[in-house]
């Protein structure tokens, strides 16, 4: 039951489980570098769809060198849009580390959400972007991702319904 409408949410609360699934959430993550990051999250994205992870790897730094996807407050969103991917999914991984990521901020980034969309999905692909966004002004949803022991945990904490006017 993928809706293709991503960001279609005036029918109740929103929430990331058509772009997530427990399989895709990292709960502690080793890497210690932005580029072993980037490419430790395209292998995992590449697993879950089937995909090339070199060049998901590629395309993913393809996109980072036109702007760090750091977005601030130690979260970072990693995307692309690529030829072979089916349908929008989100990978989350929360880092051992911090690492620096180039971020708007200049702080390291600890909260890592990769975001995979088909090549064609134009708008959708905007939206799901948007919906991180809106995930990620909630302060307290993004202590309890810090705070959560394991994988279902975290996997639990982000399949609650997004607070469209979060604090």
């Amino acid at each position: 039951m993928n809706d293709p409408q991503v960001g279609k949410d005036s029918t109740g609360p929103m929430t990331l489980t058509d772009l997530i699934t427990p399989e895709a959430v990292i709960s502690s993550l080793k890497a210690k570098t932005k580029k072993q990051v980037i490419e430790d999250l395209a292998a995992r994205a590449a697993k879950l769809e089937g995909l090339s992870a070199r060049d998901l790897f590629d395309a993913l730094l393809q996109r980072e060198r036109l702007g760090s996807t750091g977005v601030g407050r130690g979260i970072a969103i990693p995307h692309c849009r690529l030829a072979g991917v089916k349908k929008m999914l989100c990978v989350f991984a929360r880092l051992d580390s911090p690492v620096p990521f180039d971020a708007t901020d200049g702080e390291p980034v600890d909260l890592v959400f990769l975001l995979l969309a088909p090549e064609d999905a134009g708008a959708d692909h905007l939206k799901a972007l948007a919906r991180l966004a809106r995930l990620m002004r909630d302060s307290k949803t993004m202590m309890r991702l810090r705070a959560a022991k394991d994988q279902m945990s975290l996997y639990a904490i982000l399949s609650q319904p997004i607070a469209s006017s979060a604090a």
